[in-house]
């Protein structure tokens, strides 16, 4: 919450909470940077600071995969890709515009589909959000708005359509799948477009005991740690234009047909080509 633009708020919340020593506050993050552990100290009174494996890194039991996919060649890709996962996909893009868009090109091709952005009030959110987590509804298309602070336990899938700029919110993103020991899958659609987070997705691919593909190493080495200099989008600045193209809603079809909702193989065709 800090680090999403929410400083004030929490301020004004613990003001209204006891004062430090009768107060027990815990925060928990899986990426936790030095200027918001600084932010932290203002809100724990005995500062003390836990870690579990290195700060930012991820979890063995999501396998995760990087693809080469020009953004010409997303839509087709993805179309391929959703139904080798039987269960929940969780799909991530870069603007409100583009979650508009994929959820009526899905749709179009018989997927059962929902989205949610920074433009959808706090309803359809609940609406959209609540129709995935009970199945009826077998994709979510969204913003970074979820890749934080969302606990779907049925989320088999989460497919990076577009790559944030950092390492971070790549890991909060992945992390929306594999929740309470389960085991999950992260695929991402890297092209030139994404040479700035190539370092730091080999380091935590190799940290995670993931394979690393020839072409990915190379792209690491070649642009070092460049990533570290893209800041994140944070707060309302996410997204980028356009509202819903619909006027509203923030979920599509009819839940009881589903379309092609487990035309899929399972969990084993993961290692295949379409992968």
């Amino acid at each position: 919450m800090l680090d999403m633009g929410f400083e004030p708020q929490m301020r004004d919340i613990v003001a209204q909470c006891p004062i430090a020593g009768e107060r027990q506050t815990l925060m928990f993050s899986a990426t936790f940077p030095k200027q918001i552990q600084r932010l932290a100290e203002d809100f724990l009174d005995g500062y003390i600071f836990l870690t579990v494996g290195r700060i930012g890194s991820t979890t063995e039991s999501i396998l995760q995969r990087i693809r080469w996919v020009e953004d010409h060649d997303k839509k087709e890709v993805l179309l391929n890709l959703v139904p080798t996962i039987q269960g929940l996909t969780l799909v991530f893009v870069e603007t409100k515009r583009m979650a508009d868009h994929l959820e009526e090109f899905l749709y179009s091709n018989g997927f059962s589909t929902a989205s949610i952005h920074g433009d959808r009030t706090q309803l359809e959110r609940e609406a959209a959000l609540g129709a995935f987590k009970q199945g009826k509804v077998q994709v979510l298309v969204a913003t970074d708005v979820a890749s934080r602070g969302l606990d779907i336990s049925n989320v088999m899938h989460v497919i990076n359509y577009d790559l944030p700029h950092n390492i971070d919110d790549y890991v909060h993103r992945i992390g929306r799948t594999a929740r309470a020991g389960h085991e999950g899958y992260a695929t991402a659609f890297f092209n030139e477009n994404n040479t700035n987070i190539a370092s730091d997705l080999v380091t935590l691919l190799e940290e995670a005991g993931q394979g690393v593909d020839s072409w990915l190493a190379d792209y690491g080495k070649r642009y070092g740690n460049r990533g570290s200099h893209y800041p994140s989008k944070r707060g309302g600045k996410r997204g980028g234009g356009g509202g819903s193209s619909r006027g509203g809603g923030g979920y599509h079809g009819s839940y009881g047909s589903g379309g092609n909702l487990h035309s899929g193989g399972d969990g084993g065709n993961y290692g295949g080509s379409k992968w």
